[in-house]
């Protein structure tokens, strides 16, 4: 099964320890942590169930090609990271 992880400061704003999760994408497991953690989700995602523009999600050191569905594959040894995206000049 997948870990997913968030980093520290996402910790200030509502509980997301770290967490083994089933599915086969990003979407299914997001579901299966935020089924557990939902006051996680409306900081990662927005209404239609995106990436909001201000977080990034990494699966195995790899930036997520789909952000709008979550489609990108999860296998069972995989690491999910959620963390806030860097903005400014």
């Amino acid at each position: 099964m997948a870990v997913v992880r968030f980093t520290p400061n996402l910790h200030r704003h509502a509980p997301c320890p770290d967490l083994t999760v089933e599915g086969e994408t990003v979407a299914a497991a997001l579901d299966h942590y935020f089924s557990q953690h939902e006051a996680v989700r409306g900081y990662v995602l927005d209404d239609q169930g995106a990436v909001r523009h201000h977080m990034v999600i990494f699966v195995d050191g790899i930036q997520i090609s789909d952000p709008a569905t979550l489609s990108d594959s999860v296998s069972a040894d995989s690491e999910i990271f959620v963390f806030q995206a860097l903005s400014g000049g």
